[in-house]
């Protein structure tokens, strides 16, 4: 059971009361981050402030800080907002309301936060000079669906739509008849962090890998014990999320597609992303998945997908997009915005500013992040143990000693089918790779190195690799212009030898067409 605890915003207005009587009007007060979980009598409500009466005696708690449930709590209306933003409770109960207060901060701002109509609604209210001065912007965020994203910004009751997948072509379309503009657009399509998940278990449990096909049938219920695994011979205790619970549904989706099984009866179920953790942690034959920031000392297993790829539960795969259990998360925007304090609000929500809050949501930023390529790493060793001819080896083994003098960075673009198109996250890609270069010592080498996917010939893919190495080479200096005047710039390609993700369907291949930057410092 979760612990209640009150914490210094929290008033004490009477003595401590010992009943534990129910009330008729008996509410349930609720933070946002679970820390609070007061259930008590509702006294009065007033000046934006509950009264209650509980066991620890009558408390005083804004309503800035916590939602109310139950059938006695007061319908707070949302007042009239500068911007409204709407859609994906994912983010719209956990990363905007932490995003708007680092955006205050950044304007010298103090936000006022109010929940109303529930849970499912937050008031912003931000005050310059420090909560001293005079309103600068009022923000309501309204958390339902990521499809209520795109029917709020085509009947223009939102400037800001919020979702934990990419608009659908039907979405698009429906948008750009009533005038909204491509909604793909890089000025209208924001990525804005990834949800990851990672599959956990107890510190003590001696399974530290599962290939996907294994971790399918344990949550199916047909693998039932560990020794099935090749850990000991005991019960494997399935822990799950609710059905309906944004975790749950990133986890199902990506690792069954549209064949998802019936939860086994025998699942113990999570109400989040920490009771999760507790759990297995408390129990040596448990396995369940949670948030990327939220294992709590658990176990994260290493994943092997479908064609014997290693998928390590890490940032820097996250960031790659060579992680499996992982969604991206997206601001939209109309193309005829207009409003100068929705577009100034969504231009930080996607700088390197609004990075040290999106982890704090237990999300994972999009910055740049740098890891040596060992030779005993798991792409140097696929490599070297590939069952290829002579030319196709002589190929492997050039790239090999490329890799010995250069580290890799995070930054990887990406490419539709034999297109020369980048991806939505191009241009974001652009922007991080030229603020971190910028900031590198003088004599920096980079090495842009590209990949294909399997369709077509070898060496056709080689050429079509290398060409689009050289195009992102020449995109980055057009962007950057001067700025990374000191950074010698290289391009070559591998083709089809090195694949992050299975041929076998579009999502893996898409996954394969792609532009990795390498880094070496100057030596002399």
């Amino acid at each position: 059971m979760k612990t209640r605890q009150v914490v210094s915003m929290i008033a004490m207005t009477a003595a401590i009361s010992t009943t534990s009587t129910a009330w008729a009007s008996e509410i349930t007060l609720l933070s946002a981050d679970g820390a609070i979980d007061l259930v008590g009598e509702l006294l009065d409500f007033s000046d934006n402030t509950y009264a209650i009466r509980t066991v620890l005696g009558d408390l005083s708690i804004s309503a800035s800080r916590v939602s109310c449930d139950g059938a006695a709590c007061p319908v707070i209306a949302a007042p009239d907002a500068d911007v409204v933003i709407a859609g994906s409770d994912t983010l719209g109960q956990s990363l905007m309301p932490l995003l708007l207060s680092g955006y205050a901060a950044t304007r010298d701002a103090e936000d006022r936060q109010t929940m109303v109509g529930g849970s499912q609604q937050v008031f912003a209210e931000m005050i310059g000079d420090q909560g001293f001065g005079d309103p600068i912007g009022s923000y309501l965020i309204s958390s339902s669906s990521s499809g209520d994203a795109f029917t709020s910004l085509a009947d223009q009751s939102a400037q800001i739509g919020m979702a934990s997948r990419r608009i659908l072509p039907d979405e698009a379309r429906m948008l750009r008849d009533t005038g909204a503009g491509n909604m793909i657009d890089p000025a209208q399509e924001h990525i804005i962090a990834i949800d990851s998940l990672i599959v956990i278990t107890h510190p003590n449990n001696p399974v530290d890998t599962l290939t996907t096909n294994q971790l399918r049938q344990i949550y199916a219920g047909t693998i039932t014990n560990w020794a099935d695994v090749g850990g000991l011979n005991a019960p494997i205790q399935l822990i799950d999320r609710a059905e309906g619970a944004g975790a749950r549904v990133v986890f199902e989706n990506r690792l069954f597609g549209p064949n998802i099984p019936a939860v086994p009866a025998s699942a113990v179920i999570a109400t989040d992303n920490d009771e999760m953790a507790a759990i297995v942690n408390s129990n040596e034959n448990a396995i369940g998945f949670t948030g990327f920031a939220f294992q709590r000392g658990a176990k994260p297993i290493t994943l092997i997908n479908d064609c014997g790829l290693i998928m390590t539960p890490d940032a820097f795969s996250v960031r790659t997009d060579e992680y499996a259990l992982q969604q991206f998360l997206y601001l939209y925007n109309r193309g005829d915005l207009s409003d100068d304090t929705a577009v100034d609000f969504v231009n930080y929500a996607v700088s390197a500013e609004a990075d040290d809050v999106i982890a704090k949501a237990g999300l994972i930023d999009l910055g740049v992040d740098r890891r040596a390529q060992a030779a005993d790493g798991d792409r140097a060793q696929m490599l070297l143990k590939a069952d290829v001819d002579d030319y196709v080896s002589g190929i492997m083994q050039d790239m090999l000693g490329e890799m010995n003098a250069y580290d890799r960075l995070s930054t990887t673009f990406r490419f539709r089918t034999g297109s020369s198109t980048l991806d939505p996250r191009g241009r974001l890609n652009l922007e991080r790779l030229t603020d971190y270069l910028e900031a590198q010592p003088t004599g920096t080498r980079l090495l842009f190195v590209g990949f294909t996917d399997d369709v077509g010939a070898f060496d056709s893919n080689l050429r079509l690799s290398n060409n689009r190495a050289q195009q992102v080479m020449e995109e980055l200096r057009t962007f950057a212009g001067d700025r990374l005047a000191a950074v010698e710039m290289n391009a070559t390609g591998y083709g089809e030898i090195a694949p992050s993700a299975c041929n076998t369907d579009e999502n893996g291949r898409g996954i394969n067409r792609r532009v990795e930057v390498w880094i070496q410092l100057a030596t002399g």
